[in-house]
């Protein structure tokens, strides 16, 4: 039996299992599907793999459960670098000695991380990169419309969020 044959019939034998074991860990179908493709790929390019397994159930049972592991040992590490991120007080602005722009860095800096990701991207490139809608679409695979609305949408919450710190400064002049 060729290798392709062999892999075949062990997908067809065992897939079905598989999957459900691991949909059963992970709780996400494409997740489940991406570790099933993983183990067989890791079959097809190791063909010796399972020659001295004694149980050829348990043996993809074992490199299911081991890869499931690895998703969320991954997922896990990336959520705690995510919220570690998140606990900082990052900004894109320099500091700078003045406290009255260091407050509207501030702000700013602020108002831009409470917008959705989506939005804060395409605004990000608009304004810090100067790029057009359709640099922007081309960047994040999306249409240019949706560039500019979410680039529209982005600004109008900004204004909202910020006006009245204008109007604060425009009295104080």
């Amino acid at each position: 039996m060729s290798c392709g044959q062999e892999i075949e019939r062990l997908y067809d034998e065992h897939a079905q299992s598989l999957f459900a074991y691991l949909l059963n860990f992970t709780r996400d179908e494409t997740d489940t599907r991406d570790l099933l493709q993983e183990i067989f790929v890791k079959i097809a390019r190791q063909p010796g793999l399972l020659i001295n397994a004694r149980d050829e159930r348990a043996f993809l049972i074992r490199l299911a459960h081991n890869a499931a592991i690895d998703l969320i040992r991954r997922r896990n590490t990336r959520e705690r670098t995510k919220e570690s991120f998140a606990a900082e007080d990052l900004s894109i602005f320099a500091p700078t000695a003045n406290p009255d722009e260091q407050f509207y860095r501030n702000e700013l800096s602020t108002a831009l991380a409470e917008l959705p990701e989506d939005q804060r991207a395409v605004v990000h490139l608009k304004l810090w990169e100067n790029q057009t809608f359709e640099q922007i679409a081309a960047a994040l695979d999306i249409p240019p419309n949706t560039a500019a609305s979410r680039y529209r949408y982005g600004i109008d919450k900004l204004r909202a969020r910020l006006r009245p710190l204008y109007e604060e400064a425009k009295k104080a002049e």
